[in-house]
């Protein structure tokens, strides 16, 4: 039975990470600033208590176990961090990747997996795919602090070659949509929501479309790349989204259904106004709000490839039928 650290294992995502791992039967380790009971008493599972800044708790962990896979979701947004992200954000995330490599590598696990943003690409102003070799453009607080992370992830497996010569472990990076669920609607909601009073609306008929990911889909493919990944051919970096844009129209039929919605109003097209909105762009909420809204972009309906990710996995869970 292999055992996996998850680093920030008790918070929204990391707690489905641990379920999902559990079920497959695997010794899960959960390193976490707080508890969550989600997964309190299931066999195989431990809680450590262990915030994302204290080496000495993370150098236990490892000397005390046999880490076989680590999974690093600390200092992510919508699991351990809310939606500003701050300057002291930025600096716990870099401390704490610099340790946590450097157990992982040291203690030579095979497998490391790294969850990182859609944020860091350069949304470009066609409808073109991103691929995961696109261009890249960290312009928010959040999106700078996951690419620090990326990087330093590689500088760390740099200094860690196999007999071969070949990088010792085996790292792969998820770069993923804002997640949502059926209780989650945090990042549902923004997309509707107007950053600069707060109401919520819909621009024209609202057919324009926003990549999300439902927390089920990234679950399951780091459930594949767990299990399958097996040689140095799945290293790299994985867009992870579901498979379609959720149209704004779908997000206000689903949370009208789900959950309370309020008054919804209804914009003219936002081509101007987007456009003017663009120009006189650089909004300092905008750099350190991961939620913030940015009207310019609402025409663009820019899609992750998935292509890559979809060769171990299979996307089937969407606004329709998420959990």
């Amino acid at each position: 039975m292999e055992t996996i650290l998850v680093t920030g294992g008790c918070g929204f995502i990391g707690k489905y990470i641990c379920s999902g791992l559990l079920k497959k039967g695997y010794e899960v380790i959960a390193a976490d600033n707080e508890a969550n009971m989600y997964n309190e008493g299931k066999l195989h599972y431990t809680f450590v208590q262990a915030a994302a800044t204290d080496k000495n708790a993370y150098a236990d962990i490892f000397e005390k176990n046999k880490i076989d896979i680590v999974i690093h979701a600390a200092c992510t947004v919508d699991n351990d961090l809310g939606p500003i992200v701050t300057e002291k954000e930025i600096n716990d995330s870099k401390l704490c990747d610099k340790f946590i490599y450097r157990y992982a590598m040291a203690e030579n696990v095979k497998k490391f997996i790294l969850l990182s943003t859609d944020q860091v690409y350069d949304f470009p102003k066609t409808r073109e795919p991103i691929r995961e070799d696109g261009d890249l453009k960290p312009n928010t607080n959040y999106a700078a602090m996951k690419f620090a992370s990326e990087k330093a992830c590689f500088s760390e497996m740099s200094h860690h070659k196999n007999d071969e010569g070949g990088y010792a472990v085996l790292c792969g990076i998820i770069r993923f949509s804002p997640v949502y669920s059926l209780e989650f609607t945090d990042n549902l909601v923004a997309k509707i929501t107007d950053p600069k009073d707060g109401t919520k609306f819909v621009s024209g008929k609202g057919q324009y479309g926003f990549q999300l990911c439902c927390v089920h889909n990234l679950v399951d493919f780091i459930l594949c790349y767990v299990k399958y990944a097996d040689d140095s051919t799945y290293a790299g970096v994985y867009n992870v989204s579901d498979k379609l844009l959720t149209t704004a129209a779908d997000i206000i039929s689903f949370m009208r259904e789900h959950h309370h919605l309020g008054t919804v109003l209804q914009k003219s097209g936002g081509g101007a106004i987007s456009k003017i909105k663009g120009i006189f762009g650089g909004n300092k909420d905008e750099k350190t709000n991961y939620r913030y809204l940015d009207m310019s972009k609402l025409e663009n309906n820019n899609m992750l490839d998935g292509t890559k990710a979809s060769k171990l996995t299979t996307f089937r869970w969407d606004i329709h039928n998420t959990k």
